[in-house]
């Protein structure tokens, strides 16, 4: 079962709050999304961090409903 790209905002939303979220379908398919995400959260955390951080957002759904997410994070100020 595909996921809806307003379903990966909103559960990335939810556990980051301040985050501002840009998700493209790449193959139109439900299936395969590019992310990106802004955030104050990602401030001082590696690359890996932050990608952890939206990973976690997303409770487990990704291999599973969520098929492919390439993710872009970037990290702001407060």
């Amino acid at each position: 079962m595909a996921m809806e790209a307003s379903e990966i905002e909103a559960l990335i939303k939810a556990a980051i709050p301040d985050a501002v979220v840009e998700i493209r379908d790449l193959a139109g398919d439900g299936d395969h999304y590019a992310a990106t995400v802004t955030s104050a959260t990602f401030a001082g955390k590696t690359r890996v961090q932050q990608h952890q951080i939206v990973y976690a957002a997303l409770q487990g759904r990704m291999g599973g409903e969520l098929h492919a997410l390439a993710l872009t994070t970037v990290a702001t100020q407060d």
